[in-house]
């Protein structure tokens, strides 16, 4: 291959500096034969380097590649950005914020566009206000987001016309992963004859959705979308990359949902942190596209970066199912076979470290409750305290009752076996006479307008709305925090008798206060299940072995009466879900609108407004100089902090201090909306700081005990206050302030909120046990030091309690050993070493210049002086447009495909 490379393409490449793509130094860089070797991801890292970089840095990165050193970085270049609308939006109103910034300095704010295609996709909106029991709750709910999100709405139509390089799917067509998967990634691109893997970044952890076609998506923070956005690479050193073989074949009756919670469980305990896995092996060929997605939607739940699956069989008929034209079929294909990104072309891949799962020994399976990898097997409901016996009480909801039920989420929804089987038990259910209780409210929010159709035609669709799951919305809802209200009479019962009540979801994320304010808990599910727990209206419920009633036989009904065969699932995806369904919604969704009339390149920015606000990113915290001296902790931390404890997405409660605020700007309670939603308003979203009424902050102790709520001690005072109240007070003294956490700080969704919300309130450095990756790259995207302890060090063995303060010492450099210096109340002083986690020379660059927009601001106005003094030189960011339309353009790449 590398031979046929070296003589087809040595072309010159006219602007970009370099003379041709000369292969033949990258050739003599490696072993020979060493391709066959690579992993399937290593190979794709490979291609694009040849294709994008210069002789130096390809040669150096190629070397890093075939020998597996970690110890350089080097670039990568994804070819899309995809966004939805609370990340995506809030990284384009800091672009906004950045045109101003760079006008007053006297650049031009209409260059400042994403130079890579964007896509944002409006999915994050729409809140279940109306179940799925109530008339058009759809058009209801519909009506409600439009409302109550006009100023973000309006802001983003601004965007498709002031910016280059964005398109927007408005509200109400579906979920950015499931659309990515369906319609949106070719798999393959193709851009004036030259063939290279799609790749892309997205500003949400389940970005990797779709590596089950084997297209490299990495979840990444709004923050790092920005630098892709703007043309820069994510520069990256070579990750592990593990193998992961899957054996054996599923059980009957046994769904991709169960494979996955058994999944996670097992990958959590194998430690695969920010690695890249690769699913291989016999039981891999019998898994459909929508389980492999299933399985790759939930890598931040395992804590991985990546779930490849190889490009195979599977594939090639999803395409086809999908409605993809037939070229772009064929051209996946043949490229493919061609590189060795085909599954039989990969039988040689070395793989450091191998793990092995077994798909028979998997059975149904919950998660729960509070974390997506405690697996919960149903035959053990007993045994682990979850069921109990339980007396119905005539009018009153029982313990542990179901408030919430939903089948949502593209985790689950994207894939047609899942909700073609909970129709089908919805539909043995209703045959059988049984209801769903009367205190469950349910919904069904798929992430693709396509579902709709394939249930229609299998006559299920009926079947799901007369248990309650009628289709609420197209978008995220419950699994991103958006349950909506409960009915006035169900929220007050729960209030005066202090019920324990709980939510079923098909979703990936139940961590606790996300679902709802008033479910105590959470579990995961299949769509079938969460149906079945609709029916049964309690979490006491031994789902396996009690009986949901009586049929009119008098004989009981178990779970087996009403679930599904394969071969009854099988049969009705087979006949029900076409190619045209596919093209019937998706042409007309990316039909292109006619050219629209350019709109000023700034912003005209609202004082009243609560949810777009001109960013401050050169104001307060991050306008001073970082002292790293002298800093009073904020809050002191457990293992497992999720964004969600750091930025709550959900309901905006009127007694919180963002409630509060919202309240003085004239909103009324019923269009608070979601803390999620007024991401864009910097003066509500700062309100949001650590403000989980389920944060367990270990500086406030009553007898050793920790309270629970959004609290700390203000120190040196000593009085414990809400942590909204403290953060004002510290910013007014200008206090630097630290956070001290045990492991895997910053676990969940990839919101730079989680960042952001800190750092604005001064915090300039975060001493963790272990960070997880998306977290820590949108903290150094802020300007935040991440420090990690070491030597066995924590927050335990020096006994802090918060009225201490701490500075760091020692030069900063990728991977340093920092000192860090306690002084306690009483004056002594300690000190120990930290490791710091600034991982690459781009980390340090960034977190020098303060931040990931203060570095663009400042390289943006540098080339334009250069630019002012030497009409040849280009502007930064016009080299970047250049450089990148002319390699993508004219680089032919390693192994090129030509229609």
């Amino acid at each position: 291959m590398m031979e046929r490379i070296n003589s087809e393409y040595r072309k010159p490449l006219p602007g970009t500096g370099l003379d041709y793509v000369d292969v033949e130094s990258a050739v003599n860089a490696i072993k020979q034969g060493s391709y066959q070797t690579l992993p399937y991801s290593a190979r794709i890292f490979a291609e694009q380097l040849v294709r994008r970089c210069a002789p130096e840095v390809r040669e150096r990165g190629l070397k890093q590649i075939i020998n597996h050193e970690q110890e350089e970085d080097f670039p990568w270049y994804p070819a899309r950005v995809v966004c939805h609308d609370i990340l995506g939006q809030t990284a384009l109103v800091d672009l906004a914020g950045l045109r101003d910034a760079i006008a007053r300095q006297g650049g031009d704010p209409a260059q400042v566009n994403p130079v890579v295609p964007t896509q944002l996709i409006v999915d994050h909106s729409l809140a279940v206000e109306h179940a799925g029991f109530e008339h058009d709750a759809f058009e209801r709910n519909r009506a409600i987001e439009e409302r109550r999100n006009h100023d973000r709405f309006d802001f983003i139509e601004w965007c498709k016309t002031a910016f280059e390089n964005v398109n927007v799917i408005p509200a109400g067509n579906g979920i950015m992963h499931q659309i990515n998967l369906e319609k949106m990634s070719p798999v393959i691109q193709c851009e004036r004859g030259v063939a290279f893997p799609d790749t892309c970044v997205g500003t949400d952890s389940h970005t990797p959705h779709v590596d089950a076609l084997g297209v490299i998506a990495l979840g990444v923070g709004g923050l790092e979308a920005e630098t892709v956005m703007l043309g820069r690479p994510s520069m990256m050193r070579m990750p592990n990359i593990i193998g992961v073989r899957l054996v054996g074949q599923r059980q009957e009756g046994i769904t991709a949902t169960d494979i996955v919670l058994a999944l996670t469980e097992f990958l959590r305990e194998q430690k695969v942190v920010s690695a890249f896995l690769e699913f291989f092996g016999e039981g891999v060929r019998a898994l459909s596209i929508g389980d492999r997605a299933t399985i790759s939607n939930m890598t931040p739940e395992y804590g991985a970066s990546a779930a490849m699956f190889y490009i195979d069989e599977q594939t090639i008929d999803y395409l086809k199912l999908t409605g993809r034209e037939p070229q772009q079929v064929a051209l996946v294909e043949t490229y493919a076979k061609t590189v060795g990104l085909w599954a039989d072309m990969l039988k040689n891949a070395h793989y450091p470290r191998v793990l092995e799962f077994d798909l028979s020994n998997v059975e149904r399976n919950l998660a729960g409750p509070s974390n997506p990898h405690r697996r919960l097997p149903t035959r053990e409901l007993n045994q682990r305290g979850i069921a109990a016996p339980w007396q119905a009480e005539a009018g009153l909801m029982p313990d542990a009752a179901v408030i919430i039920a939903a089948i949502t989420s593209c985790t689950n929804t994207s894939n047609p076996r899942n909700l073609v089987a909970a129709g089908l038990l919805a539909q043995k259910a209703n045959q059988l006479g049984l209801t769903r209780k009367p205190w469950v409210k349910t919904s069904f929010a798929p992430g693709s307008k396509v579902a709709k159709l394939y249930l229609q035609e299998a006559g299920l669709l009926s079947e799901l709305e007369a248990l309650g799951f009628g289709i609420v919305g197209y978008a995220c809802t419950t699994c991103n925090g958006m349950s909506g209200a409960l009915a006035k009479e169900i929220e007050r019962e729960i209030i005066e008798r202090d019920l324990y009540t709980t939510a079923v979801l098909s979703g990936n994320r139940n961590f606790d206060g996300r679902i709802h304010p008033h479910a105590k808990q959470a579990f995961l599910a299949s769509p079938p299940l969460v149906v079945a727990y609709a029916i049964a209206g309690t979490m006491r419920f031994d789902i396996e072995n009690e009986a949901f009633g009586m049929n009119c036989d008098g004989k009981p009904i178990y779970l087996r009466d009403i679930w599904p065969s394969d071969d009854e699932i099988d049969a009705v995806v087979g006949r029900a879900v076409k190619p045209q369904q596919f093209q019937q919604i998706y042409v007309e969704m990316f039909n292109d609108v006619s050219a629209q009339a350019k709109v000023n390149p700034l912003y005209s920015w609202r004082d009243s407004s609560t949810y777009i606000r001109r960013p401050p990113y050169w104001e307060g915290a991050l306008a001073g100089k970082r002292t790293l001296s002298n800093m009073r902790p904020l809050a002191i931390l457990g293992d497992n902090i999720t964004t969600d404890h750091l930025s709550p997405s959900n309901a905006i409660l009127p007694d919180s201090s963002a409630g509060e605020y919202l309240a003085k700007m004239g909103l009324d309670p019923v269009d608070f909306n979601s803390y999620a939603t007024h991401r864009g308003d910097h003066l509500t979203a700062q309100r949001a700081t650590l403000a989980n009424p389920k944060l367990c902050n270990e500086m406030v102790r009553t007898n050793g005990q920790i309270h629970q709520g959004s609290l700390t001690r203000l120190q040196p005072d000593g009085n414990v206050v809400r942590m909204w109240e403290a953060i004002e007070t510290y910013m007014a003294r200008r206090q630097p302030l630290i956070i001290i956490a045990g492991a895997d700080y910053g676990q969940g969704s990839s919101r730079d909120w989680a960042a952001k919300g800190v750092r604005l309130a001064g915090v300039e450095v975060i001493v963790a046990e272990g960070f997880e990756r998306i977290h820590r790259t949108n903290l150094v995207g802020m300007g935040v030091l991440p420090l990690q302890f070491i030597n066995g060090v924590n927050r335990h063995t020096l006994a802090l309690d918060g009225s201490e303060t701490f500075d760091v010492s020692g030069d900063i450099y990728p991977n340093a050993t920092l000192a860090l210096h306690v002084t306690r109340a009483n004056g002594d002083t300690e000190s120990f070493l930290v490791r710091c986690r600034l991982d690459t020379e781009d980390e340090l660059a960034v977190y020098q210049a303060g931040g990931v927009l203060q570095r663009f601001a400042h390289d943006f106005l540098v080339g334009h002086a250069e630019k002012e003094s030497n009409t040849n030189r280009a502007s930064a960011l016009g080299e970047v447009l250049s450089t990148t339309s002319k390699l993508s353009d004219e680089v032919n790449c390693e192994a090129e495909v030509r229609q």
